[in-house]
């Protein structure tokens, strides 16, 4: 029984809303296939949840008989978010070669949730069955028709038949294999890119022509799988979508075999921002989890997110230039055609103005104003001339360098708390331990201990218990300076957390290291955030003088005030 209210677009079986495109999330299980990308149970049951907070229609949990540990896996997944009350429940599917041992196994994985699909698969172009499968065009019709038919048998609510290497079959076999599964008990046919060949017109003509001439499509929906090998997997995605494509096949950041899938993120937002162009189709997406979700892949599995990737990159909503600084300064909408509160980063975050060589004087002057310099026109200039020559000197510019620009480390404000020792303890027995001392600017010390999942997420928490100010990281990035075995550069962005509730980052967890941008806590806040930076051959060291220096920042502003 479907969980969904009866007005909902899409229902076991069918999508009543001709402008509702379902969104199948394959990262579970096509994006794991990158090599290198494995996640473990627990993790793939967080990945789950998060994909239930984003709101996909279809969640596709594995392949259950690959082997012991992708079934329990699978499995987990569905008594876990395939089985709640109340609240969103996609649909829980997994993949299954046209075999009944294979199709046994997916029904003992997930038939148990309360909406249950499986997705077969067979290939159908010439290549794959004279090379691989060695049978011939009407063995494949009768094997998929035989295997679909069992699957609808077993109880599946939903049977899918995905055709292996669609866009290099003959165009007339494919609709007779669509035809026969879907008289076998079919609800949804899959048009899959497996090698990643094919550019968007062409893709646009294969739909237009299977559904002119598929017996009994009208009863079945038509779902898209790309692969990127020619980078463009999103755009033939969107491609099939406006030739009657209602679903499609995509992973969060776009991982996947080869070079990847279409990603999740920017198919969406694509349809979000520009259903004008395209019908007046829309998804349920709730894309405020976007950026979250996309962290937490990444962090799993290891791969992270390039600083140019659409929608979730570092540089997404990063300016540099001048001109643009200066237009996102007054409005955002200048040059932010994406807003990024709809994908879950801060609205009121400064974070994207990234000072360097390119930048123009509004830029360094509001930047001056968050650390507290409030110069005039006179004393901007001669600043701003002094911060062009720096910049040719120095590519990453921090709020430290700045504030040596304004004004001699003599008269520069004294840090409310001073680090004076810090203690770690961390490997692979547990939680890691953090001890920490703070001198005041009265110079009383206070000396806190405390648990974390990481070394820099244990001595975080020692630190907020000295200050008792509820603090969250709103960024946190990490690299080292000059390769490998270098000083490691931290930048950390903090705010106060009104709410009074701790966030720690996910980076932070395993061993304090993060090669990438990551943020945490609620994305809409709308407390003022201060940033630091912190340099050390050690990791924790300069993870705790960046937290300290953005903390002091917060706390010198708050008194000013």
């Amino acid at each position: 029984m479907s969980s969904l209210p009866a007005n909902h677009p899409s229902t076991p079986i069918s999508i009543n809303d001709p402008s509702y495109v379902r969104v199948l999330d394959t990262t579970l299980r096509d994006g794991e296939q990158a090599p290198g990308a494995a996640m473990t149970a627990a993790q793939k049951i967080a990945v789950a949840r998060n994909l239930v907070l984003l709101g996909v229609d279809v969640i596709d949990a594995g392949f259950p008989i690959s082997s012991q540990e992708d079934f329990d896996a699978v499995k987990s997944i569905a008594e876990e978010v395939g089985s709640a009350q109340g609240g969103h429940v996609p649909i829980i599917c997994c993949v299954a070669r046209c075999s009944k041992r294979d199709i046994d196994a997916a029904w003992a994985a997930v038939g148990g949730v309360r909406r249950s699909r499986v997705s077969t698969f067979l290939a159908t172009s010439e290549i794959h069955m004279k090379h691989k499968l060695k049978k011939s065009r009407d063995e494949v019709v009768a094997i998929a028709g035989e295997m679909v038919a069992y699957a609808r048998n077993l109880g599946f609510q939903e049977v899918g038949f995905a055709a292996e290497d669609s866009l290099r079959s003959d165009k007339d076999f494919l609709c007779r294999v669509f035809g026969a599964v879907i008289k076998a008990g079919a609800s949804t046919v899959i048009i899959a890119d497996t090698v990643g060949c094919s550019i968007p017109s062409e893709i646009g003509k294969l739909i237009a022509y299977i559904k002119a001439n598929t017996p009994g499509i009208e009863n079945a929906i038509i779902s898209l799988h790309c692969h990127n090998d020619l980078g463009l997997a999103n755009a033939n995605t969107l491609a099939g979508i406006e030739a009657g494509a209602r679903e499609v096949e995509v992973t969060i950041n776009g991982i996947g075999e080869r070079a990847g899938n279409a990603a999740l993120e920017e198919v969406v937002m694509a349809i979000k921002c520009r259903k004008d162009l395209m019908g007046g189709i829309y998804t349920g997406v709730n894309t405020k989890f976007i950026s979250a979700t996309s962290k937490m892949v990444a962090e799993f599995t290891g791969f992270n997110v390039q600083p140019h990737k659409a929608i979730v990159g570092a540089n997404a909503f990063s300016h540099e230039s001048g001109i643009h600084q200066d237009g996102v300064l007054k409005f955002r909408g200048t040059y932010e055609f994406i807003s990024r509160e709809d994908v879950g980063l801060d609205p009121t975050s400064e974070s994207g103005i990234v000072l360097g060589k390119l930048s123009g004087r509004h830029a360094l002057k509001s930047r001056l104003l968050k650390l507290g310099y409030d110069l005039d026109e006179e004393k901007l200039a001669e600043v701003f001339k002094k911060f062009k020559l720096f910049t040719a000197k120095k590519k990453h510019i921090t709020d430290d360098d700045i504030e040596e620009l304004v004004c001699s480390k003599s008269v520069q404000s004294q840090p409310i708390w001073s680090l004076a020792d810090l203690q770690v303890m961390h490997g692979t027995m547990g939680f890691s331990t953090a001890a920490v001392k703070l001198i005041n600017l009265d110079g009383t010390e206070r000396i806190a201990c405390s648990g974390g999942k990481g070394p820099v997420d244990a001595a975080y928490k020692a630190i907020n218990n000295i200050m008792q100010t509820p603090i969250k990281i709103v960024e946190y990035t990490n690299s080292a300076v000059d390769g490998i075995n270098a000083a490691s550069l931290t930048h950390v962005v903090v705010s106060e957390d009104k709410d009074h509730i701790y966030t720690h980052c996910p980076s932070l967890e395993a061993n304090g290291h993060s090669n990438g941008h990551i943020s945490s806590g609620k994305p809409n806040g709308h407390s003022m955030s201060f940033s630091a930076s912190g340099e050390n051959l050690d990791v924790v060291v300069s993870s705790v003088e960046a937290y300290l220096k953005a903390v002091n920042r917060l706390l010198a502003k708050k008194q000013s005030i």
